[in-house]
C-alpha cells in the first residue's frame, strides 16, 4: 500500500511558505523576516479567535463547543510551536557565537 504525503498544516504558516513561493527569496533576510513576521501575526489571530470563542462559551452564548475547543488546541499548538522555533533559533545563534573565527 502505498504511503501517501503529509498534508501541511493550514495556519500555521503562511501560505507563500507552505507552497515554497517564499522560501527563498534572497540573502537578505527578508524573505525569512516576512514568514516569521506572517506565523506571528497568525498566532496573534488564532489566540484572538480562541479568545473570543472562550468568552462566548463562559456566557452562554456559544452554540458548538467543538469550534472553541478546536480554536483552544490550534492556538496552543501554534504557540508551543512558535516558543521551540524561538529556542531553535536562539541556540543557533548561541552555537554561532561560540564558533571562532
Amino acid at each position: 500500500m502505498p504511503v501517501s504525503p503529509i498534508a501541511p498544516v493550514q495556519g500555521v504558516l503562511p501560505s507563500n511558505f507552505v507552497s515554497g513561493t517564499g522560501a527563498v527569496s534572497g540573502t537578505d533576510g527578508s524573505g525569512f523576516a516576512s514568514t516569521l513576521t506572517g506565523a506571528v501575526d497568525n498566532l496573534q489571530q488564532l489566540q484572538s479567535t480562541s479568545k473570543e470563542l472562550a468568552v462566548s462559551a463562559v456566557t452562554g452564548d456559544l452554540s458548538d463547543i467543538h469550534n472553541a475547543t478546536l480554536a483552544s488546541s490550534r492556538a496552543q499548538i501554534t504557540l508551543e510551536l512558535m516558543a521551540t522555533v524561538r529556542n531553535k533559533g536562539v541556540d543557533a545563534f548561541n552555537e554561532i557565537m561560540r564558533m571562532q573565527a
